[in-house]
């Protein structure tokens, strides 16, 4: 879902839909021999493109509404809601640690020593968008608008530290960052903060290339090619943004696309729950043929956190927001 404050990106809400699909094939189908791990990089792509897209939500709804307790209502009662959820109905079926519940409810279990559970491994996700919020806020809580100016730079440290230490995928924060901080700096060039020449190269890329490129950079195989997953991510993403009219943008508005975007939040949290019951179990074929029950079962469940729990949250934290809150919108081009 984007909020009001930002202007409505379609192939937004496409991208949101590919990212989930490639996520949920990555975590309940085989993609392919074991041997080749293109479930892994299935994965990675899915999250690749789920993280430029926050990114650049999240640093576009800034550049134009830099107020950074409004962004905080709105952003905490859109994710915590659900998550806190899920966290009190699956915990105690593991019977999880004290620590754990703690690591998992305020969002610090994919830092070491690692707190995911069995329930909540997916969480690391969630993690790290937080952390993000957090951070991102104190930056401009402090530097006002110039603060999302370093955004580049600490996108280019973060890879920098990956390649240091040889990380090609990791669910720390600290090694994941890149991905959204790169959606953060696509927001920067989109509202013209980082001059013409950039959009330019937008214009003049072949999104079939990048879609091959960054297929191969989420593959372990690729190597050095790794580090550049979270740039190619946000240049395949802002190259339908500037080529709205293109075969591939149109596709990205369908119905079909948009409405899992919609509604993939929920997919997200969700999905692990059913590995867990009979729809879960089972070994080879016999798990598999349960797959189109499992499929249902979460999508039905999906439907209904996002309009019927969901909504109410995220229109409460509208609703506060605008109550204590005055909105300034900033000029695109302002610095």
């Amino acid at each position: 879902m984007i909020d009001d404050h930002n202007k409505r990106f379609g192939v937004l809400d496409g991208w949101r839909g590919i990212s989930i699909l490639l996520v949920l094939a990555a975590h309940l189908l085989p993609v392919g021999p074991k041997a080749w791990a293109l479930n892994t990089a299935t994965g990675a792509m899915g999250m690749a493109l789920f993280f430029t897209l926050s990114g650049f939500l999240i640093t576009n709804f800034l550049c134009r509404q830099p107020g950074v307790l409004d962004f905080l209502i709105r952003r905490i009662l859109r994710i915590v809601p659900l998550a806190w959820l899920y966290i009190i109905i699956t915990l105690p079926m593991i019977s999880a640690t004290p620590d754990e519940w703690v690591a998992n409810l305020l969002f610090y279990a994919n830092w070491p020593p690692m707190k995911t559970t069995t329930m909540t491994s997916h969480f690391w996700s969630l993690c790290v968008e937080m952390q993000f919020y957090i951070g991102v806020a104190l930056l401009v809580g402090l530097l006002r608008q110039k603060g999302l100016m370093l955004l580049p730079v600490l996108c280019i440290a973060v890879t920098s530290y990956r390649a240091i230490n040889e990380i090609h995928l990791a669910v720390n924060t600290y090694y994941r960052l890149d991905e959204i901080l790169s959606g953060g700096v696509l927001a920067l060039v989109y509202n013209d903060r980082l001059g013409q020449a950039a959009k330019v190269l937008f214009r003049k890329l072949s999104p079939v290339v990048l879609i091959v490129l960054l297929g191969t950079a989420c593959h372990e195989a690729s190597g050095f090619l790794n580090y550049f997953r979270p740039y190619l991510a946000s240049l395949l993403v802002g190259w339908t943004l500037y080529n709205e009219k293109s075969r591939l943008s149109v596709w990205l508005n369908n119905k079909t696309l948009v409405y899992i975007g919609a509604i993939s939040y929920a997919l997200y949290v969700i999905h692990p729950f059913f590995n867990h019951t009979w729809l879960g179990s089972g070994d080879g074929w016999e798990k598999y043929a349960k797959r189109p029950l499992y499929f249902a079962a979460v999508f039905v469940l999906a439907h209904m956190s996002t309009f019927h729990f969901e909504k109410h949250c995220i229109a409460f934290g509208k609703r506060l927001s605008a109550k204590y809150f005055k909105k300034t919108v900033v000029p695109k081009n302002a610095l």
